[in-house]
């Protein structure tokens, strides 16, 4: 009856009728999982919060994570593939295991060296983390992707807890945590605040969710990959709308996909836009569980629990199907060969029309589809020399090619069969042009041990594709330099050159600034694409390449069947493979076993560091049971909330950092300061004080314009809160987490918009800052507010969920708006300034 009430029970088991209602319903996720750009921010609360606690008398080692979490290090920034040997490749993610070439494993030492260099500080950080909390488990760089390493080895799918099984679910700090619906266990991704209230005990509250059912019917055919079916999914479910719903799959198509299949449909659900894409557990998920290695009597255990709460399903029982908002469908049968490009995830284009797709763009209107280029242009092309050859370029040439993300490299029917294209292309006589930038990370060890004893390895390394290291690289945009002749030629001629990634995103500008056209492809296309060193081909008419006898190659002589790629995959990809990279990967990453992490239990901060700092979120914390901001407020008017690293190079060079020790932007999260000033600096956000683009305010005492963060520290110096006026679905696309924390930071005690995106609502409650909205059919402009007026919000002394409070201003005008504290437990954190401070009271009580 307080953190979850009688009426958020009724509310579930009323679903058919409260699905439609927006109502909402607290949730305890079993377990967390955090990646290293917003662990670490959650572990330097969790250390401030035991100094807090200490200062309040408490036991300070009374703060832990109440729900388990597990951290994984895993993300890379940029690097050189290995055929540029004039370069360091650059990854978090480095093998350390003995089945890599030894060539590789040289350069890969090199790698590791640099990045244990750029980012030792971090390591030992977190290092001291998992020694200091209990319940808190650290996966070492160079393991792979944590949504992989989820599937492989940290998911549960049933918990077993002081005697108790209960089913498997979790939340992540990255929006692919939804991969892990794959193997039947419930998850999506949520921000920073949300990770370390769960963290902390506390439930997310959510709308209870619309359930659209997917059903999947017939069989694939021969020459599909699973790429080509989550792409056709992404299309159709785009279409259908299911932003905010869960989507659940059932039907008898289901039995024909693997559990790598299943995942890389769900890996896929930000792009279609729902919060979770869920698989119930059937028999092929328990097959998974043993494949993978996981203990045969746990494995035993989880079948027996889940048939006993009727959670085992099977797929070609009619009977089992569920009760739905809403069906749809799919035939595999239909699912052709494809990618999606050029520049969204959803804009499917079957492999048979790519060409003719992409000439069609050239000359489109800029947009989704299109890069305006001039008709007589569209046959340009510009000449270049690379390592003492001459090569040409034109619209549409290959410039990028990337085995690259969970969503692929999890897979191993996906993977086998790239390694089997490439073994077929290598003996055709084929190759890839050498100023291609090639890549293979792969999300684990796993893969790389699979590749290599099933004798594919060698050929993918001769077209170019080795391993570069185990992470996200390519696919969050981390792609490195291209050769500098082949920028220029781009440049030159204005070319729309073209990346080809098995990524899961390709919106424009993320993954290479030279590269205008993305397409996301299966791994075994990223190949062929390369070999053909442009987008512009017909594979049906047209051929690969030509080899060394003058034979024309076409894709269709080269391309494994499902039946070739599963009967490899059966023979090579085993539990033993599993059993022996999961075994030691807390400790086989000898660099990381060498840091020397500090060992007590208060960490000692370092104020000389520019990673890692002490928040000031608990600063002149003292025991109270209320507080109240009845305050006069400034204001910043604002139509955006982002945060970019615009002052960055200002606050570096305070501390006497040179350019190459900037590192990169996510690994500075640690630090409030790097955070504070990146608050509210996009460059393109739109300040309705001043009327352009920048990431500027005026301050009003003085007249000056001037950047938000150093208006915000005049503000702050002078005693005067700051308030935000906001349009519509505030907070949405924000960086989570610090949205709600950098405004904080600021000085911003209030918001007043006119709606919210949930989940920044949410945290902005969860760090004490008071969203207000706008009444019904009001906004800034019905009211007559200019954001030049000084504000007083009158807080009741009784202060009730959603109560209508009064807003005086300066001018003499009042008015009314709502206070979105949803609920008593919202009310509770607020009269304590947020969550995180509640928790220490209550620890410290």
């Amino acid at each position: 009856e307080f953190l979850v009430k009688k009426g958020d029970v009724e509310n579930i088991l009323n679903w058919k009728v409260m699905q439609h209602k927006n109502v909402e319903v607290p949730f305890k996720p079993a377990r967390v999982i955090l990646q290293d750009f917003t662990g670490v921010p959650a572990v330097v609360d969790f250390a401030a919060m035991r100094d807090a606690v200490k200062k309040l008398g408490g036991d300070p080692e009374k703060i832990n994570p109440i729900c388990p979490a597990d951290l994984v290090i895993d993300h890379s920034i940029q690097y050189l593939p290995l055929k540029q040997s004039s370069g360091i490749i650059s990854s978090d993610f480095l093998n350390p295991f003995h089945w890599l070439p030894v060539v590789i494993l040289k350069c890969l030492q090199k790698n590791q060296d640099l990045e244990f260099e750029r980012n030792k500080e971090r390591f030992e950080f977190l290092k001291w983390g998992s020694q200091a909390f209990k319940n808190f488990r650290i996966i070492p760089p160079g393991s792979g992707i944590i949504h992989q390493v989820n599937l492989e080895y940290l998911a549960r799918v049933v918990m077993d807890q002081d005697g108790y099984y209960y089913p498997d679910s979790v939340v992540g700090t990255d929006s692919h945590t939804t991969m892990i619906d794959g193997l039947g266990v419930l998850g999506w991704g949520v921000g920073g605040i949300e990770a370390e209230a769960v963290m902390l005990g506390q439930p997310i509250s959510m709308v209870l969710p619309e359930v659209v059912g997917y059903k999947l019917v017939g069989n694939p055919q021969q020459l599909v990959t699973s790429t080509d079916i989550v792409l056709t999914i992404t299309k159709h479910l785009r279409q259908v709308g299911v932003v905010g719903k869960f989507v659940e799959f059932f039907g008898p198509g289901v039995a024909q996909l693997s559990i790598a299949d299943r995942a890389t449909i769900a890996n896929m659900c930000p792009e279609y836009g729902a919060t979770a894409a869920y698989f119930p557990v059937d028999d092929i998920s328990i097959g998974y569980l043993i494949q993978t290695g996981r203990d045969k009597e746990k494995v035993m255990y989880t079948k027996r629990y889940l048939e006993a709460v009727g959670m085992l399903r099977d797929f070609k029982n009619s009977s089992q199907d569920p009760d739905f908002t809403q069906v749809v469908e799919l035939d595999l049968h239909t699912v052709v060969p494809c990618c999606s490009g050029p520049k969204r995830p959803q804009d499917k284009v079957a492999v048979s029309d790519m060409k003719k797709d992409f000439e069609t763009c050239l000359g489109a209107k800029q947009g989704f589809k299109g890069f305006q280029i001039a008709p007589d242009r569209h046959n340009s092309i510009v000449k270049f020399n690379f390592e003492g050859q001459d090569f040409e370029l034109t619209h549409g040439s290959v410039v990028i090619a990337a085995i690259t993300s969970c969503t692929n490299t999890s897979n191993p029917s996906v993977m086998l069969g790239a390694g089997l294209l490439a073994k077929k292309a290598v003996e055709a006589g084929l190759t890839v042009k050498p100023y291609i930038k090639t890549s293979l990370s792969p999300g684990s060890g796993v893969v790389t041990y699979y590749l290599r004893e099933s004798g594919v390895m060698p050929y993918l390394s001769q077209l170019g594709f080795d391993v570069v290291g185990y992470g996200c690289m390519t696919c969050i945009g981390n792609s490195g330099p291209l050769p500098e002749s082949v920028v220029e030629a781009i440049t030159q001629g204005d070319l729309v050159a073209v990346g080809v990634l098995s990524g899961n995103r390709n919106f424009e500008g993320r993954v290479h600034p030279n590269t205008r056209a993305n397409y996301l492809a299966s791994p075994p296309l990223v190949i062929a694409y390369a070999i053909a060193g442009t987008i512009r081909i017909d594979f049906e008419k047209e051929p690969l390449g030509i080899n060394a006898s003058g034979k024309k190659i076409f894709l269709k002589d080269i391309w494994p069947t499902r039946n070739e790629i599963q009967a490899v995959e059966r023979q090579f990809v085993i539990p033993g493979m599993f059993k022996e990279v999961y075994e030691k990967i807390e400790t086989v990453n000898k660099a990381w076993n060498a840091l020397d992490a500090p060992t007590d239990k208060l960490y000692t901060w370092n104020p000389k560091s520019t990673y890692i700092k002490s928040p000031p979120f608990f600063d002149g914390l003292v025991c109270m049971n209320y507080f109240s901001y009845i305050n006069c407020l400034f204001v910043f008017m604002m139509s955006a909330f982002s945060l970019s690293p615009t002052q960055f190079p200002f606050f570096f060079s305070l501390n006497s950092l040179t350019p190459r020790e900037f590192n990169s932007y996510g690994s500075r999260r640690g630090n409030d300061a790097v955070m504070a000033r990146g608050t509210f600096a996009n460059i393109r956000l739109v300040n309705k004080f001043i009327d352009k683009q920048g990431p500027q305010t005026i301050h009003f005492p003085s007249g000056e314009t001037l950047d938000v963060f150093d208006a915000a520290e005049r503000y702050k110096q002078a005693g005067h809160p700051l308030i935000v006026l906001a349009g519509k679905e505030y907070g949405a696309g924000s960086s989570r987490d610090w949205a709600a924390k950098g405004p904080f930071l600021l000085g911003v005690k209030a918001v007043l918009a006119e709606s919210y995106e949930r989940i920044h609502r949410s945290n902005l409650v969860g760090m004490g800052v008071i969203p207000l909205q706008y009444l019904p059919g009001e906004d800034a402009g019905t009211l007559g507010l200019t954001g030049r007026e000084r504000y007083t919000i009158i807080i009741p002394e009784n202060l009730k969920p959603q109560m209508n409070v009064q807003i005086k201003l300066d001018t003499g005008k009042t008015f009314h708006a709502i206070m979105r504290f949803d609920t008593d437990v919202e009310l509770t954190y607020f009269h304590n300034g947020g969550i995180l401070n509640y928790m220490i009271r209550k620890m410290a009580s």
